[in-house]
């Protein structure tokens, strides 16, 4: 499997921002691991149209302090409206229809929001599929004017100004006017649906319970200059997808057979693949790392080999030191470094 690191590709770019994706025949890893990627960056004002996608995924916002999300959840009939500002991760369960705004001022800076979840039953393995409620790639205006007129109980003219007066496609952007009208977020939605992570943490559904929904978990790690990340691996089968959110450094990935799957250099933008029981360590490089993870199960199992819950430090001094072959004063040296991680 090839898991080499790689950079987003743009896939649309208009007035209101662009979308960008990793695409499964530049990233084959994808494919293999049934998990997909994509980056919405939208202007001041820019506005991504209703859609919903074939995928379960978490949002993770990189850039922006006033993001508006409107979502419907499958099975309801109401619209909740959050607020998303940097550090905010939020769950969007499959088949969930959602829009997205850039509510900062003219002056503003972008809202960034990165894409990460499972691809199971992805229509192109590896990538999200978008399937749009409004523009010219509306599944409503596919229908002839006769089938919406008849839908809806409305004049074959009303139903062409509903599904071909939105001349937008993907993103657009939004006039004062319209700006004006977009509804108010709601503070009891955005604490129930949204949750901020700002320091180094796993995110499960114990402490975010709405990542259930998704089935999902998120995990954050920050890495001072030079430092490392203890050796890790998921002992359930989940599969992890990283995005690196800044920085640099060096990942490790070792996997079947002892050998080492990748030893490569990363940079801000980097989106790789852990895939499943491999072991990943990262080193941070002299501007340090930081990493977001979407992990495929909202319980995960995550193990190391190093700190005060390592399996290795977990093994009797006598089974290190027939396993690993090593006197009693090295073992004791192990054990205790092991520790104090």
């Amino acid at each position: 499997m090839d898991l080499t690191p790689k950079q987003a590709q743009k896939l649309f770019e208009g007035d209101g921002g662009a979308y960008y994706i990793w695409s499964s025949s530049d990233v084959p890893a994808l494919v293999e691991a049934k998990v997909g990627a994509g980056k919405l960056v939208l202007q001041p004002h820019g506005f991504a149209l209703p859609h919903y996608a074939d995928s379960a995924k978490l949002g993770y916002v990189l850039q922006g302090d006033d993001g508006l999300v409107g979502m419907v959840f499958p099975n309801t009939s109401e619209e909740v409206v959050i607020k998303l500002k940097k550090g905010d991760v939020i769950p969007i369960p499959l088949g969930s229809v959602s829009w997205w705004f850039n509510n900062g001022g003219s002056n503003s800076e972008e809202l960034v929001v990165v894409f990460l979840g499972e691809a199971t039953r992805a229509y192109i393995p590896g990538q999200f599929t978008y399937f749009f409620v409004a523009g010219t790639l509306s599944l409503l205006g596919g229908f002839s004017t006769e089938f919406v007129s008849k839908a809806y109980n409305i004049t074959k003219s009303e139903a062409d100004k509903i599904t071909k007066s939105q001349t937008g496609v993907l993103i657009i952007k939004l006039g004062e006017d319209e700006k004006t009208k977009m509804p108010k977020p709601s503070v009891n939605s955005t604490h129930k649906l949204v949750h901020k992570i700002t320091s180094a943490t796993t995110l499960t559904e114990k402490e975010f319970p709405f990542l259930k929904q998704a089935g999902l978990s998120a995990s954050l790690i920050k890495l001072e200059a030079n430092a490392i990340s203890s050796p890790i691996y998921t002992a359930d089968a989940t599969v992890q997808v990283v995005y690196v959110a800044g920085g640099s450094g060096q990942i490790q990935i070792v996997g079947l057979d002892g050998k080492l799957a990748l030893d490569t250099q990363v940079k801000a933008g980097d989106l790789f693949v852990v895939p499943s029981f491999f072991m990943v360590a990262k080193l941070a490089g002299k501007n340090g790392l930081e990493c977001f993870s979407v992990i495929t199960s909202s319980q995960p199992v995550l193990e190391d080999l190093a700190g005060k819950t390592s399996a290795l430090g977990a093994l009797s001094p006598e089974m290190l030191q027939i396993a690993l072959n090593i006197t009693p004063e090295l073992q004791g040296l192990l054990s205790s470094r092991i520790r104090k991680i």
